[in-house]
């Protein structure tokens, strides 16, 4: 057995969600929150048999898609302002970060 952690993007969460039970997958929902770019994401907890570890990484990838949003940087505190650039700045967003852990033991009640 496998639990499978995937962090999403707030705005993929939904549609994967959806996805998941669709296919009878269970899931856990946690609010997060990124720390460079300080946005909302979703964490899932997923639960699953070896054999279908595949099939829920497959549905994260068709449901969690990577885009390019603008993004204010932050200022510096106290830092050598001199190398702080004060305009947006392109950078990639979404996609999933996902972690797969091996369970030893599996309770439910």
């Amino acid at each position: 057995m496998k639990m499978i952690v995937a962090v999403v993007q707030d705005k993929d969460s939904h549609r994967l969600s959806n996805a998941l039970v669709d296919q009878e997958f269970r899931a856990t929902k946690l609010a997060s929150t990124g720390g460079f770019l300080r946005s909302g994401n979703t964490t899932f907890l997923i639960g699953v048999n070896d054999e279908d570890v595949d099939r829920v990484l497959e549905i994260i990838k068709n449901n969690c898609e990577s885009r390019e949003q603008l993004v204010a940087p932050v200022s510096p505190m106290g830092g050598n302002a001199d190398a702080y650039v004060p305009y947006p700045v392109e950078v990639q967003v979404g996609g999933a970060t996902v972690f797969i852990l091996p369970v030893e033991r599996f309770e439910q009640f």
